[in-house]
């Protein structure tokens, strides 16, 4: 069976479902949600999911929503990604560490920055969320400075989620020339097999709506 994947383009958190999908080798479809159009807020959106946010996986009868919670669907279902057994615990902290301290920034960051009229974008409040992010960033890089993955010796969900917005070509603060150990890194996932960019992997893409 085909899975399912409600999502699009421009949602970080929707890639990091995507890609694990998409490296994984499970046959699966993305959904496109439009998101800027308030499909997310419908009622028959919220009877799929009540948190009415993207990504949704539907797996048969099942239906899950959270990207690592979805990763880790994919893990258990396919036995990649999750890392050694021994490594477990620190996989789930890198997922939750980039769920509050770096996904969430650069979310919100790129939204307020791309996605939403000039004259209503909060200077003040961006700027904040740029601190924020480079205090991230400097954890990550710092962290990657003599390894190649975040955990263990190869691809883990704690890269796949630590990614997730970090492909995109809108401004937010993140450089990669910058922070060379997140370059390589990211240079490394690309070039594994099956990896694709966010916009050719769901539909959905800011020239839509230009």
């Amino acid at each position: 069976m085909t899975l399912k994947l409600h999502c699009f383009g421009e949602s970080g958190h929707s890639y990091k479902a995507a890609l694990a999908l998409e490296l994984s080798g499970l046959a699966w479809e993305p959904v496109f949600v439009d998101f800027f159009g308030g499909a997310h807020r419908s009622e028959d959106y919220r009877g799929l999911n009540v948190m009415a946010e993207a990504p949704v996986l539907v797996d048969g009868d099942l239906r899950l929503s959270q990207s690592g919670v979805i990763q880790q669907y994919i893990s258990d279902k396919t036995g990649k990604f999750a890392g050694r057994p021994e490594d477990k615990y620190e996989v789930l902290r890198w997922v939750l560490w980039d769920n509050h301290k770096l996904s969430s920034q650069a979310g919100m960051t790129r939204f307020l920055m791309n996605f939403i009229p000039e004259d209503k974008r909060p200077q003040e409040v961006i700027t904040f969320m740029q601190g924020r992010l480079k205090a991230a960033f400097t954890t990550l890089n710092t962290h990657l400075q003599d390894r190649e993955w975040i955990v263990g010796d190869g691809l883990t969900n704690a890269d796949l989620t630590c990614c997730g917005y970090l492909y995109y070509p809108e401004p937010f603060g993140f450089d990669r020339a910058g922070w060379p150990h997140i370059d390589a890194w990211l240079d490394r996932i690309s070039a594994l097999p099956g990896w694709k960019h966010p916009y050719d992997l769901m539909p959905g893409n800011p020239s839509d709506r230009a």
